[in-house]
């Protein structure tokens, strides 16, 4: 779910069972990602996982860390987030959007070695692209509710949306 110059990137860890089962990103029924992307006012509804293909047209994308599926994240060796920061770099570097926003901060820690990295925007840059690490939409993730995690998606897209960022 990617094209060139996209406003925001979202980049989740890697693709859950469910998402690898029905070729939709964010799939598992107790994923917030869909409720709160609408509840931050990225898209106008709240959209399906089988309805992904229309965030092009609001000019948003999703990629993930790691290519390969796993019931958990925490399945994933360190390796294998590194080597996907690495791709994930790439990737970035050729479709140049805005922003490119990791859903985990865990995983952008690890993927670019940001031991230290707090949610919110980051300092780094990959090219002319910003980067934002957001709360993990997992259900597993329980420190963050819905409105609090709609509460920072709000803030990346009101930065998405400024002149000049």
């Amino acid at each position: 779910m990617v094209a060139s110059g996209l406003s925001v990137l979202f980049c989740g860890i890697n693709p859950g069972l469910m998402t690898a089962a029905t070729g939709h990103h964010f799939a598992r029924p107790g994923n917030r990602f869909w409720p709160v992307l609408h509840l931050s006012g990225f898209t106008p509804r709240q959209l399906r996982p089988d309805e992904q293909e229309e965030l092009l047209a609001y000019g948003l994308g999703i990629t993930n860390v790691v290519a390969r599926a796993t019931a958990r994240a925490d399945e994933l060796s360190r390796e294998e987030f590194v080597e996907g920061g690495r791709i994930l770099t790439g990737k970035v570097e050729r479709l140049a959007p805005r922003w490119l926003a990791v859903v985990g901060v865990t995983a952008y820690r690890t993927a670019f070695g940001e031991p230290k990295a707090a949610i919110g925007p980051q300092r780094r840059m990959i090219g002319s692209t910003r980067v934002w690490a957001l709360p993990n939409p997992s259900g597993l993730n329980a420190h963050w509710t819905a409105a609090t995690m709609a509460e920072e998606y709000a803030r990346l897209r009101e930065a998405s949306e400024a002149p000049g960022t």
